[in-house]
């Protein structure tokens, strides 16, 4: 029988493959019209806007939350590109040092973080992500939240999370099926995840 997280992964993967159809749709179909109506006006821009959001979201939560083996590759290529999309527009940035190519269950738990620390930088800054003997993910800002609780949960203290703080859970769970830990580091003005 599977475990119950591998149905949760399964699950994730399929509501993102299922979405992302309509989602490219919606989007080609906003093209068109922009097409015939090249005078359209803010509203035409925000649909247009709104879908290629909702598509970056869906790219990155597949690889987040969906299933991923430890044979499963992905390139720098697509993270660049999933990355770049999911950006667009916020005050965060995210520099990608990482290699050519990757182990997808890497860079999905490389994913979770950078969603830990986005929780952690509402006022925007930089994360950096590079990979030596370990993935190191940095992020910078000039000021960030009080959000211990769940810097403690990351660590493997364990605790209750709601829906928008999932991945401090999910990280450290990710990072022992392969065998490794999470550790933090903070300092006034940057806090580095690594495993």
């Amino acid at each position: 029988m599977t475990p119950k997280h591998d149905f949760a992964e399964l699950i994730g993967s399929r509501i993102c493959h299922d979405l992302i159809s309509p989602i490219g749709a919606i989007g080609n179909g906003v093209e068109l019209m922009q097409m015939e109506l090249p005078g359209a006006g803010p509203e035409m821009a925000l649909i247009s806007e709104s879908v290629a959001n909702a598509n970056a979201r869906i790219r990155f939560f597949r690889v987040a939350f969906g299933a991923a083996s430890e044979e499963q590759r992905i390139g720098r290529g697509e993270v660049t590109s999933i990355l770049a999309d999911l950006m667009r527009g916020v005050r965060l940035s995210v520099d990608w040092q990482g290699p050519v190519d990757m182990a997808r269950a890497e860079v999905k738990i490389v994913f979770l973080l950078i969603q830990c620390l986005e929780t952690a930088m509402p006022y925007g800054g930089r994360i950096t992500v590079a990979q030596g003997t370990e993935w190191t993910v940095t992020g910078q800002a000039p000021r960030f939240r009080d959000i211990a609780q769940f810097w403690s949960i990351l660590s493997g203290a364990g605790g209750d999370v709601a829906p928008a703080q999932v991945q401090f859970a999910l990280a450290p769970a990710e990072a022992a099926r392969l065998g490794r830990a999470i550790t933090l580091s903070q300092a006034p003005d940057a806090i580095t995840l690594s495993f």
